[in-house]
């Protein structure tokens, strides 16, 4: 198979892998540039000279800095919980498309608030702002995987939601960056600290000009009512007319599955809860929400908030070469995130990733964590860091690079693809919840952890990494390729880890006896699609 070769569930025209598909996906991923910035840039502009002289830092002792610290970096992930549920509400009666703006306007109006704080107003304007960009990011988070996932074409659904992981990436490779350029570049005045909190408009603003270009989605237009304005939404993304096969076959299955849920739980804002009643319902809620869970006992976004904290427990001194340090820790993501959604997350698919990088990431903290341990860099400094801590800053991007085509973003993939169209919107904020819930105690304690536990932090996490091989092993299924209507079938299937291949045969032995039994027929559009739902309800 070459690099971009496609496994397909069915014959698909090249005219659905379209420049539009790409061109949605990405500017919808302005959001996830905007989170990534937001939670990378942060850490590094806390430790700017003119920041800590603005806010007269080096007059508190340890523990009071560290309070500080983690308040402002906590309060965004508190307001990012509370939006990722504010944005289930707002998809269901405004949809995908306009909740956007809703959101990215509240976004502007945070980052327009944190350039007003100064020493003699205090952090007061910096702590609301990152509330409201904490609220706004959370709803993108719950907002654009769904939205994107309901555009793609099966075989590219991975290559296309982890197009918002690439935004991710690439947001927060600037974020690391921008703080080494005002500190090398910018006098240590009030311009140099407030450079990095004004670039966070700059995404924000890309969103919301793009967002008048953007169609809806046309699997949210067709499931509350608005039938004919889907159907042109489809065909304009597919590059298809609607009497195509491909779009007949399409709408066929968003019907079956719309109609469904209907019949089984219903139709209404309140609806989704109830179906939580339903065994199937709450398992995978409870997956997507774990996967999030050990996302973060990974110990992502202890390294992302502080990795100057991180940097300096290996023994790397200076603001500048921690700086530096981290930027290539940024680089090092990005670069591999290009890698994992080009090619991996479509063809090794999302268990072994998740499996392999848990495997190959423990072992690195494990190394990380002796070598701190036994060299104790932090009591020891040296303007050198000697062979063993090069070692372990090595081991460091090593686990980089086991995490980010791992960890990094699959669970977000896998977490847009699981659940029915009913319950899609409610399930990925339940999802995108959990993220930022985790997210938050780990940026709110990694200070006082590192305090109290020094070089264990490292064990800690290398130790949840190994249990979550188990995890995804016995519990989660593989899920590239499948339709996002055929996600029940999946789950249905013991074991696990056979259930995608058993899947995956019986989706073309239907397509294919579908295509003998209206091969020639000469159906109307309406009964061809009447056609394809009796032949999916009678499998």
């Amino acid at each position: 198979m070459g690099l971009l070769t496609l496994k397909e569930d069915r014959p698909t025209p090249k005219a659905v892998y379209n420049w539009r598909v790409y061109a949605t996906a990405s500017v919808a991923s302005f959001a996830s540039c905007m989170i990534g910035y937001d939670s990378a840039f942060i850490g590094t502009t806390l430790a700017l000279p003119s920041f800590v002289n603005e806010f007269q830092f080096s007059m508190l002792d340890k523990s009071e800095k560290a309070l500080i610290s983690s308040n402002i970096v906590s309060l965004y992930q508190a307001g990012a919980f509370f939006g990722s549920l504010f944005a289930y509400g707002s998809t269901h009666y405004l949809g995908r498309r306009k909740s956007l703006f809703v959101f990215i306007s509240i976004f502007i109006f945070g980052a327009g608030l944190m350039l007003g704080a100064n020493r003699e107003r205090g952090l007061g304007l910096i702590y609301g702002g990152r509330v409201l960009a904490g609220i706004s990011v959370g709803a993108s988070s719950m907002i654009v995987p769904v939205y994107i996932s309901e555009l793609s074409p099966p075989a590219v659904r991975g290559r296309l939601v982890g197009i918002y992981e690439l935004g991710w990436q690439i947001g927060g490779l600037v974020g690391f960056w921008i703080n080494y350029g005002v500190n090398l570049h910018v006098p240590p005045t009030r311009t140099q600290w407030l450079i990095p909190f004004a670039v966070q408009l700059i995404p924000a603003g890309l969103l919301f000009i793009g967002a008048l270009w953007i169609r809806e989605s046309p699997r949210w237009l067709i499931s509350n009512g608005k039938r004919e304005q889907g159907i042109e939404n489809l065909c304009w993304i597919r590059n298809l007319p609607s009497d195509d096969q491909y779009i007949i076959e399409e709408v066929g299955f968003i019907d079956e599955e719309v109609e469904k849920y209907r019949r089984e739980v219903g139709a209404g804002f309140w609806k989704p809860f109830a179906s939580l009643k339903i065994r199937r319902v709450q398992w995978r809620f409870f997956l997507g929400s774990s996967l999030f869970f050990w996302q973060n006992g990974s110990g992502i976004n202890a390294i992302n908030y502080y990795s100057p904290t991180v940097f300096s427990s290996l023994g790397i001194r200076g603001t500048n070469t921690g700086f530096l340090t981290t930027g290539l820790f940024g680089v090092v993501k990005t670069a591999l995130t290009v890698v994992w959604l080009l090619w991996m997350i479509d063809h090794l698919g999302r268990r072994n990733l998740l499996m392999y990088g848990a495997l190959g990431g423990s072992i690195c903290m494990w190394i990380i964590g002796a070598y701190i341990k036994v060299a104790d860099p932090e009591n020891n400094p040296s303007d050198v860091v000697p062979p063993a801590g090069i070692a372990a800053v090595f081991f460091f991007y090593l686990w980089t690079a086991f995490y980010t085509p791992s960890w990094n973003g699959t669970p977000w993939v896998f977490n847009s693809e699981v659940f029915d169209q009913n319950t899609r919107s409610l399930g990925q904020a339940s999802a995108a919840a959990s993220n930022w819930f985790w997210n938050f105690l780990i940026s709110r304690f990694t200070p006082q952890l590192f305090n109290a536990l020094g070089y264990a932090v490292y064990f800690f996490f290398a130790s949840l990494m190994i249990l979550s091989i188990f995890f995804v092993f016995f519990l989660i299924p593989e899920t590239k390729g499948i339709p996002l209507e055929a996600m029940d079938r999946l789950f249905e299937q013991r074991p696990v880890w056979k259930a995608h291949g058993k899947v995956m045969d019986g989706l073309r032995a239907q397509d294919e006896e579908w295509r003998q039994n209206v091969d020639g027929a000469e159906l109307s559009h309406d009964e061809k699609i009447s056609a394809n739902i009796d032949q999916q309800e009678s499998v």
